[in-house]
């Protein structure tokens, strides 16, 4: 026989059941102002009370806890009102122009990944070589002049670039020859012959008196153009053309070059290589993680040992390196050739320019690496890039003869005056 135990049903969750609770009870305990407690004790004054501003005041002299109606509204001034002009605004992601805001022509120019044909200048203005000839376009009269030397040979230019100061223009030649000429007069100052084996592919100036210049032997020699002996150093590294030079700062420590032979070196200036060659330069670090042709280096303005470098058709990739140790911090495989690389000066931006399939610059956010805005307007690949001095604009050039003027960088906004916050600073003597 089963026990009673066996024969309790066990249910799965507590359900009450209505014609166990003593409904008239819960009424009246409810409802009665003063009433006697269920085991027949006196209620106390004060609990009469408490029981009397509870009806009132929570349960508002209804008879039923639970009613089936609509809530009432609260008051208006109860309910949180939240202004619109008080809450925390995001802040606007500013509009980047996806069409050039200006379109030069630019006849004649030569598509040679070794060449280095644009540069803009301190002095705001742009300098472009077409064929054997430069033009400069002031971007502040926004009007333009041409100036060319006189060869039998009719050499092309293969490389400018204007001096920090924004004085003097440095035009190398195909013929090896190499110019620097007043920006002011159209004069050449020093002309530098080079062997005629070889001829200018980069150029980069130090300081306003010290030029780098990178050949297509895989030569790379500093000049001082203030000597008789201009020549003072060399750096031994590269065995093709050097396409691209680099000056980590105006006076600048490190040295950075990319060729041809797929190498990007950075060279330490305040290292010479032993006594023996005092006019050497040591090699810090040889880098050959690239697949193709590097000419795309930037330095990072705001951080002075961080270096950009982009491959060309058979890389396709943006890699960052630490100048200090040589190490690899990111690669970021973009899809296409990377022509010209270009760091905006005044946030972690960076700007680089592209070959096929769609020839566009895109625009990268630094050190996310995302990429903020695409702009196409040129038909092959970008293979040169320059920026504004003031900020704000880049000029790309490319072999469909055209020189584009973009919107792409955020304007700096001019500093605010300091209050003059000294008494009488504004006089000499005080008596």
């Amino acid at each position: 026989m089963a026990s009673s135990r066996s024969r309790r049903v066990e249910y799965d969750r507590f359900i009450p059941f209505r014609s166990a609770m003593d409904m008239d009870f819960a009424r009246c305990a409810l409802t009665m102002p003063s009433r006697p407690q269920r085991d027949g004790s006196i209620e106390s004054p004060s609990s009469a009370a408490y029981q009397k501003l509870l009806v009132q005041c929570i349960l508002k002299n209804r008879t039923r806890i639970f009613a089936f109606k609509s809530a009432s509204e609260s008051p208006a001034d109860k309910v949180c009102q939240f202004d619109e002009d008080d809450r925390p605004h995001k802040k606007q992601q500013r509009r980047i122009p996806k069409d050039a805001d200006r379109v030069l022509a630019a006849y004649d120019i030569i598509d040679d990944d070794r060449l280095n044909l644009l540069d803009w200048g301190s002095n705001n203005v742009l300098a472009i070589g077409l064929n054997d000839t430069v033009h400069l376009w002031n971007a502040a009269t926004k009007s333009g002049t041409t100036f060319s030397r006189a060869l039998e040979d009719n050499s092309p230019v293969t490389s400018i670039s204007w001096s920090p100061d924004g004085k003097v223009l440095a035009v190398a030649l195909g013929n090896s020859d190499l110019d620097l000429v007043d920006a002011a007069t159209g004069r050449v100052l020093v002309g530098i012959q080079g062997d005629s084996h070889s001829f200018v592919c980069s150029l980069a100036w130090r300081s306003n008196a010290i030029l780098t210049t990178g050949r297509s032997d895989g030569s790379v020699v500093d000049y001082d153009i203030r000597k008789d002996d201009r020549a003072i150093c060399d750096y031994k590294g590269h065995r093709l053309e050097v396409c691209s030079l680099k000056w980590s700062e105006l006076f600048g420590r490190y040295l950075a070059s990319g060729g041809k032979d797929k190498l990007v070196h950075i060279w330490d200036a305040r290292m010479a290589v032993a006594n023996h060659h005092p006019c050497q330069h040591q090699l810090l670090h040889k880098i050959s993680n690239h697949t193709s042709t590097v000419r795309a280096l930037d330095w990072c303005p705001t951080r002075s040992n961080l270096l950009a470098s982009g491959g060309g058709r058979n890389d396709h990739c943006i890699k960052f390196w630490n100048a200090v140790n040589g190490v690899c911090l990111n690669s970021i495989d973009t899809g296409s050739e990377v022509c010209a690389l270009l760091w905006d000066k005044n946030k972690s931006e960076l700007l680089t320019s592209h070959g096929f399939p769609n020839n566009q610059l895109t625009l990268w956010n630094y050190t996310s690496m995302t990429r903020k805005a695409e702009l196409f307007g040129h038909s092959s690949r970008v293979l040169y890039l320059a920026g504004s001095p003031l900020g704000g604009v880049v000029a790309s050039a490319a072999e469909d003869e055209t020189l584009n003027f973009w919107n792409v960088f955020e304007t700096p906004k001019p500093p605010k005056p300091e209050a003059n916050t000294v008494p009488f600073a504004q006089f000499s003597v005080i008596r």
